[in-house]
């Protein structure tokens, strides 16, 4: 059979494994790799300039998907589709034999136990801490999808009666026929809407795909509160279960309460800030309809700190707090973890432009607690001077050529910056393309700098 494996990214590569070497592959991507297999059963086309900074499907010259339409079978990373969708029609044949990393896992896991995720924020908490309160009870559970593992590499380990947690992404359930059998649909704010779905009700469709294929038999969790949530789980069949509300799991006098049971009081959370209790809802809601167990829910929960790049608490210095929330990627986030602390606060804001409005962002970085904002990438200019325009009463610094300004300059601008008892916080409200490889290298970089302080 030959194959043709669009882009080369985690989940083709993860596609080029589960086939093997007794297929012939024809491997095609946007731009030039350092990691392109060897062989003679493999063909590589790709574009020889490297494309702008962003997400796939930004390219013009469609030349390198020349010929994937001979191939068997069309397996295709999830933002390149929308690259296919300029070159080949909706009807055309090709789209019959198109295939992703996920649709496969779907049509060759050995169980239908899967548990799905996604949303626009909170989804990597919300599946590593469902995944948590299931290993705590008792349960094989397997994480993968957008998070950690490609979901095919995890097929040699699952038995027929083990847990499935997939984190699902925007481009993942974009066009999917598939849902799992407990959906969870977190709130959605606007994100990749300029540069890739181009409209939101084109981003809210292919969310609702988490739910649109699922059974009478199926169970839809969602965000009563959220009006995108709302909307898609009426998509499902199957029975819809609130969380933030009952029967879902809710805060209630603050405690945890779960159908008619007390579990937890608030305080006791693991994971900081009022806005992951609708992740620890969500979780426990999901995991409620597999386990009633409430030992294991109350330790899960209470011992879960969050992931890396999360509101992360990287270091405390001359009594300074230095907070790595990375992974925040849009304006809204950067609003919650500013919200999250209550100190004074010496703000990292900026990166990529991705078309976002940032006007709420804005509003909050010209409340009194902010002392001082540091805007950096092509967008942090931008924000200094709308902060200046709107006469922020914070201290701003920008460096009109941002490509030579480093990680480390900046955390020792922010160190000279803060106060004793006051926080610098890298949200960035945006992503990182064009400066760091993504949000993890930011993250990381950020992390290496403030140690070093």
């Amino acid at each position: 059979m030959k194959i043709a494996l669009i882009g080369w990214g985690l989940e083709t590569q993860s596609a080029y494994r589960f086939f093997g070497d007794e297929h012939e592959f024809l491997i095609v991507s946007e731009e030039p790799k350092k990691d392109f297999p060897d062989g003679d059963n493999i063909t590589i086309q790709a574009n020889t300039a490297t494309r702008d900074p962003g997400l796939t499907a930004n390219v013009t010259d469609l030349a390198y998907l020349k010929g994937i339409d001979t191939c068997d079978s069309v397996v295709v990373t999830p933002t390149a589709k929308k690259t296919l969708e300029k070159a080949f029609p909706a009807d055309h044949p090709l789209w019959r034999k198109t295939t992703t990393n996920t649709q496969l896992f779907f049509e060759h896991c050995p169980t239908r136990n899967i548990v799905g995720v996604t949303g626009t924020k909170g989804k990597g908490t919300t599946s590593s801490l469902l995944t948590s309160i299931l290993r705590t009870a008792g349960k094989t559970v397997h994480l993968g999808g957008n998070i950690g593992t490609a979901a095919l590499d995890m097929l040699p380990d699952i038995s027929s009666d083990d847990w499935i947690v997939l984190e699902l992404s925007n481009f993942q359930l974009y066009r999917f026929p598939y849902s799992p059998h407990i959906a969870v649909h977190l709130m959605m704010l606007p994100e990749h809407i300029a540069e890739w779905h181009h409209t939101m009700e084109d981003y809210v469709a292919a969310k609702r795909n988490i739910f649109a294929h699922q059974t009478q038999a199926d169970i839809a969790v969602y965000y009563p509160n959220d009006t995108y949530s709302t909307a898609n789980v009426a998509a499902s069949p199957g029975t819809h279960i609130p969380y933030a509300q009952a029967p879902g799991a809710h805060i209630d006098n603050k405690s945890l309460v779960v159908g008619s049971t007390d579990v937890m009081p608030t305080k006791d959370f693991g994971l900081r800030g009022d806005h992951n209790h609708q992740n620890i809802c969500a979780a426990v809601t999901a995991a409620w309809h597999i386990i009633q167990d409430v030992d294991a829910v109350r330790s899960a929960v209470q011992s879960f700190t969050g992931l890396e790049h999360r509101l992360q608490l990287v270091r405390t210095f001359e009594n300074v707090h230095y907070y790595d929330d990375s992974f925040g990627t849009t304006p809204d986030t950067a609003v919650v973890a500013m919200d999250a602390l209550a100190q004074p606060k010496v703000m990292i804001v900026g990166g990529h432009d991705k078309g976002n409005d940032m006007s709420t962002m804005i509003d909050r970085l010209c409340a009194d607690d902010i002392t001082t904002v540091i805007g950096i990438g092509p967008i942090g200019n931008t924000i200094v001077d709308q902060l200046a325009a709107a006469h922020a009463p914070a201290t701003t610094h920008s460096k009109p050529d941002y490509n030579n300004w480093t990680m480390p300059e900046i955390v020792d601008i922010a160190a000279q910056a803060a106060a004793p008892g006051s926080a610098v916080l890298l949200s960035a409200g945006t992503s990182s393309f064009g400066i760091f490889d993504d949000y993890k290298d930011r993250g990381n970089q950020f992390i290496t700098a403030v140690e070093q302080l």
